[in-house]
């Protein structure tokens, strides 16, 4: 939300000091026009295109505060100011790889070079993490102090995401960053970006392996660099792309042995009868039967690959089970009026939300139809990725409901203060909507969202090891 009434916060807003949760509780392009060739009339970009020009301006918002620098996750209207989150910015460095141009290779590495510069800099640590998020520019916070910093400040260290306790690091976050790293190691041949992915895994590897009986790599830690006791499905699938990747790239048999830990405790979560993925675990012991969330039915295809054929029933699990549909006719819809979109919510939890409560503090009541767009584009692409009867045409159509929210939904948003490129990014969710697990999501303009659309637009699959 914008103003007084406080941030939109996201899943990723979860693991400041005090604030940790459980996991089973957890320019490419012109700005809007294109011209064809020879042609005196134009046309309208692609909405790939489009998409590409959102993440340009959303990574270009601070021009006056230095050349190193990241990706602001959200439009200003979401409250979160110049907040950069490192799973966005991850995801940004694989949809600009994705696009496969030299524009979209200089802007990953660009980032890339950004996470490097962030794990040589922290403010307090050396030890190869990431914080959950980072500041990239300057804003005046709710409680009237100032903020004047890019993401490096004049000490040369990075602008940790301080005023909304985004301090901690989560395991899911460094495995998106070392997956984008290894991506850019391997696209490059650059040594930097695969030192910068190995030392992650020898932080997780540190930090996250456990014992206890149901294994796995637990959460991370909270700002007080406590370490969080929950063991989350989606993180671990998220390393079995990433130590496959480093098995590959650096021929260490050890990467391979910890993949297989990761792996074997995604498979432990498995539930035969019903033909999906449980979120994980609080205590490494009991397995979190509710609530089911989408990216661990999406995610686990993607990343298991060929051996996922076991475990496919998932992706219809998650588009029969979670499929919405939004309409401004529905209550506590913001949809305005004769539009309507398809796609999947975030959770099981999200189709039963308190109509009548608002997500948190100062949000808006809930729209238990309200779709999440980045959880859409994880579907299509995995649908894709599988090719069954009918599923490419179930993609097209997840895509097209998309594609539309791009084009009708988050008019004269800005980043930076400046405005936005037109019908460019994409919003979060078509309306407000309450994943079940303590947070929300709205409908501002999102490089996550954006990103998770660009690649499924181009076939990308970012967790194929």
């Amino acid at each position: 939300m914008t103003g007084r009434q406080g941030p939109a916060l996201s899943r990723r807003s979860l693991i400041g000091a005090g604030l940790g949760i459980s996991a089973a509780g957890l320019t490419a392009a012109g700005p809007g026009q294109a011209f064809a060739a020879g042609s005196p009339h134009p046309r309208r970009a692609s909405g790939p295109a489009r998409g590409h020009a959102f993440l340009a301006a959303a990574m270009d918002a601070y021009p006056d505060h230095g050349g190193i620098r990241l990706t602001q996750s959200y439009a200003d209207q979401a409250g979160l100011f110049s907040t950069a989150f490192t799973y966005d910015n991850a995801l940004a460095i694989l949809a600009h790889l994705a696009a496969r141009t030299a524009v979209g290779l200089t802007r990953a590495k660009a980032l890339g070079e950004a996470l490097l510069y962030a794990q040589d800099h922290d403010p307090a640590h050396d030890d190869g993490r990431l914080r959950q998020a980072y500041n990239v520019g300057p804003y005046t916070f709710y409680d009237g102090s100032p903020q004047p910093d890019g993401f490096v400040r004049a000490d040369g260290t990075v602008n940790v995401g301080t005023q909304f306790g985004f301090t901690g690091t989560a395991v899911g976050d460094m495995a998106w960053a070392g997956i984008a790293l290894s991506a850019l190691a391997r696209r490059t041949g650059a040594r930097r970006f695969l030192t910068g992915a190995v030392r992650i895994g020898e932080w997780i590897e540190r930090t996250g392996r456990t014992d206890e009986p149901l294994g796995g790599y637990k959460f991370g830690v909270d700002g007080a660099d406590q370490k969080l006791p929950f063991t989350s499905t989606e993180h671990n699938t998220d390393l079995i792309c990433l130590f496959g990747r480093l098995a590959g790239l650096t021929g260490e048999r050890v990467w391979r042995e910890r993949r297989a830990r990761a792996a074997a405790f995604v498979q432990r979560m498995w539930e035969p009868s019903g033909g999906f993925f449980y979120t994980g675990t609080d205590d490494g012991v009991t397995v979190n039967r509710s609530p089911i969330p989408e990216d661990t039915q999406t995610w686990t295809y993607l990343a298991l690959g060929s051996r996922a054929r076991g475990y496919a029933r998932s992706l219809d699990w998650a588009a029969a089970e979670l499929a919405v549909r939004d309409h401004s006719g529905r209550r506590n819809s913001t949809v305005p009026a004769g539009q309507s979109y398809e796609g999947v919510t975030f959770s099981s939890a999200s189709l039963l939300a308190d109509e009548d409560a608002p997500i948190a503090s100062g949000q808006p009541e809930p729209d238990r139809n309200g779709v999440w767009f980045e959880g859409t584009a994880h579907l299509a692409l995995a649908l894709r990725e599988r090719g069954a009867r009918g599923d490419e045409a179930r993609a097209r159509c997840l895509l097209a409901s998309t594609e539309r929210a791009q084009e009708l939904l988050g008019g004269g948003q800005t980043v930076g203060g400046r405005a936005l490129p037109e019908q460019s990014g994409v919003v979060s969710a078509s309306s407000p909507l309450d994943t079940g697990f303590g947070f929300g999501y709205y409908p501002y303009r999102h490089t996550g969202a954006t990103a998770w659309y660009l690649m499924a637009s181009a076939r990308f699959n970012p967790l194929r090891a």
